[in-house]
């Protein structure tokens, strides 16, 4: 393996020096003479007092004297342009002049012989060896540079989870690593047959502005990209005007006609997921020289062709790229997987709760954009509060999960319309019918014992005043049941009525056992005389464990870190900021401003919503004026309901189906 090692650098070596001049310059005449007569294989010259070195050449100087040392000289061996060999007659030691000077040989006596011939070609084999070392440490560099950008251009790739931001990504580094002056990407899809076609998705030009609009191709050989695609082979092009006949495809010249631009070399390679599908195809154009302005790239000298060096960074690149796609469509995948989850879980908690069907949407909607307003504000109280894309993420999730715990709350709680569960009513209602007919049953027994008694004409005297008395007393019962049903809507209950309710529930029937029976239980009463509402202190507390539910269910979903905050926002939407709400009774400064804004939508969509039976909707200013009447006492964030207005956002959830 050394030997063949060895034997392959010497050849390189060899190889190099058969392709450079190689050039003798003598300082003496005689020696040059002398070189020449000898039928040397190097070009002979002597040596001008304006030394000026052919870069391309390898050379060697021969000298016998101090004027030797010549700054050119000097600067030629020092930069490995060339090799200095010394000779002197007089003396055995250096002139003072050589100080500091590298020489390759130095020889005593007259410059002759076999001695002489070795020296010089030992000068060219160091000085080629130098120079294919320094050709391979940059070599070597610029490997390390390739590797480093290639490593760079993976990191940037794989923390690229937007799918069009990470294309431009792709085809901007793969126009960067390659030098080209243009490129396209292009990507594999299926039509809504499943039949797969070539989608023409991006592209750039450093020469030339754009009007670029999205196209779709037939995946075939019919052109460069389709090629690529169908084969997953590389296409390297020194000019695409000329391609040769054993492609099946043609170059379009449209955009070239219609520009004034001039494509010519082209590289198209495919990206392949894992599984070596073909996912897409990138397409470079015009390979270019560094050292030239951008306004000069296209002139033909300028334009080369691929290198192999670029072909293996554009592969290496694409299949980074492929790779990058391949986990992009994954996370779009997990992320497409949970919303389905998200708004699959708002669609079952709202079934349960049919009275408040699209709440968590609007909510969402609303809340999300007071943040963007937020976000946008340059005054003194929001100028420091900025929101990523992941942050508005979070809030959205957050808002539509706002209420997730109501599925730990009784059903007929949740739905409870009116102070008295329905059943309820309805026993109150059969309770009161029943009464009804025992009156009547008491009033028939109480006429026949009369007629039974006084005779027929004596009761048919009486007969109307029977039966306005039993009108009356059927009567007073109705109004009782009407003004319970009255009572059992969620409003306001006046202090009088509760004593008259109290006296009503005093009142007694007798019932088919012979038993007296109070025409109201007590729990009843305590349910009709609830002074606000429609709930009573058990089950609002009912409800507002909600919120505990609504955390502890977020918290055990293994949250990403970047939205891990979901649980605490989500439970802190019933917070008041004078500590006053639940479930925590936080502070001001301890509630999220994300909560604080969806308290917000959260309240101004329970006032105006009108899918709610137990309260009538009312007009969205209404709904502000509570809103800011609760600013006003310090519950709610004054600043954040002034954008909320200012911004118009009320309206947007106007007349709009959830989303």
């Amino acid at each position: 393996m050394t030997n063949s090692r060895q034997g392959q650098g010497l050849n390189e070596t060899a190889a190099s020096e058969a392709t450079e001049r190689q050039l003798v310059y003598c300082q003496s005449a005689e020696v040059a003479r002398w070189l020449e007569r000898e039928n040397v294989p190097w070009t002979v010259a002597p040596l001008s007092n304006s030394f000026s070195p052919d870069t391309s050449a390898l050379i060697v100087v021969v000298g016998s004297n101090a004027a030797i040392f010549s700054s050119q000289v000097r600067a030629a061996i020092e930069s490995d342009q060339a090799r200095l060999i010394y000779a002197s007659d007089v003396s055995p030691t250096l002139p003072a002049e050589a100080s500091g000077v590298p020489i390759s040989s130095f020889l005593i006596g007259p410059l002759r012989g076999e001695t002489l011939r070795n020296c010089i070609a030992s000068a060219f084999e160091d000085l080629a060896l130098r120079r294919r070392q320094t050709m391979l440490e940059e070599e070597l560099r610029r490997t390390r540079s390739e590797i480093d950008r290639l490593n760079e251009i993976g990191i940037a790739l794989s923390t690229q989870h937007d799918r069009e931001s990470l294309l431009n990504l792709i085809l901007r580094k793969s126009c960067e690593i390659t030098e080209s002056d243009a490129g396209s990407l292009y990507l594999v899809e299926e039509d809504n047959q499943g039949a797969k076609r070539l989608r023409f998705k991006i592209t750039r030009n450093n020469s030339v502005k754009i009007s670029f609009t999205e196209s779709v191709l037939p995946l075939d050989r019919s052109s460069v990209a389709g090629y690529v695609a169908v084969t997953g082979e590389e296409v390297q092009l020194a000019d695409v005007y000329q391609i040769p006949p054993s492609y099946p495809f043609d170059f379009n010249r449209m955009f070239d006609e219609e520009s004034g631009y001039r494509s010519r070399s082209m590289l198209a390679v495919p990206m392949k997921d894992p599984r070596g599908e073909v996912i897409g195809v990138v397409q470079l154009i015009n390979c270019q020289r560094e050292d030239h302005a951008p306004k000069r790239r296209l002139v033909d000298g300028h334009i080369v062709p691929f290198p192999e060096e670029c072909r293996a960074l554009l592969r290496s690149l694409a299949s980074q790229a492929a790779v990058a796609l391949e986990n992009t469509r994954l996370y779009e995948n997990i992320e497409n997987l949970f919303e389905g989850f998200v708004r699959a879980s708002v669609s079952a908690i709202e079934a349960r709760d049919p009275t408040t069907h699209g709440h968590s949407f609007r909510v969402a909607d609303l809340t999300i954009a007071l943040a963007e307003v937020v976000d946008r504000d340059e005054s003194h109280s929001f100028r420091d509060i900025r929101f990523s894309r992941t942050e508005m993420k979070e809030i959205r999730y957050a808002s539509l999960l706002h209420d997730f715990g109501k599925v730990g709350v009784r059903e007929e709680v949740l739905v409870k319309a009116k102070k008295l569960y329905p059943l309820q009513l309805e026993l109150v209602q059969e309770r009161f019918a029943y009464a009804r007919k025992a009156l009547e049953h008491e009033h028939s027994e109480r006429k026949l014992a009369y007629l039974l008694e006084k005779g027929r004409e004596e009761f048919l005297d009486r007969r109307t005043e029977f039966q306005k008395e039993l009108e009356e007393r059927i009567g007073e019962v109705d109004e009782l049941l009407t003004f319970i049903v009255r009572c059992n809507e969620p409003t306001v209950l006046h202090q009088a009525n509760f004593a008259k309710l109290s006296d009503f529930a005093a009142q007694e029937f007798v019932d088919g056992k012979g038993q007296r029976r109070s025409l109201l239980s007590p729990y009843e009463l305590t349910l009709l005389t609830i002074s606000r509402g429609n709930l009573d202190e058990a089950e609002r507390r009912e409800i507002e464990s909600h919120v505990d539910h609504t955390l502890n269910f977020l918290r055990q979903i293994p949250w990403t870190s970047e939205i891990k905050n979901i649980p605490t926002i989500a439970s802190a939407h019933h917070e008041k900021l004078d500590g006053t709400g639940y479930p925590n009774n936080l502070s001001a400064a301890e509630i999220p401003i994300q909560s604080k804004m969806m308290t917000i939508s959260d309240i101004y969509d329970a006032l105006s919503a009108t899918d709610r039976p137990y309260k009538k909707a009312i007009p969205s200013e209404m709904a502000l004026d509570i809103l800011f009447d609760e600013a006003r006492q310090g519950l709610i964030d004054r600043e954040l309901l002034t954008l909320f207005r200012e911004a118009e956002i009320f309206r947007l959830t106007s007349n709009r189906k959830p989303c």
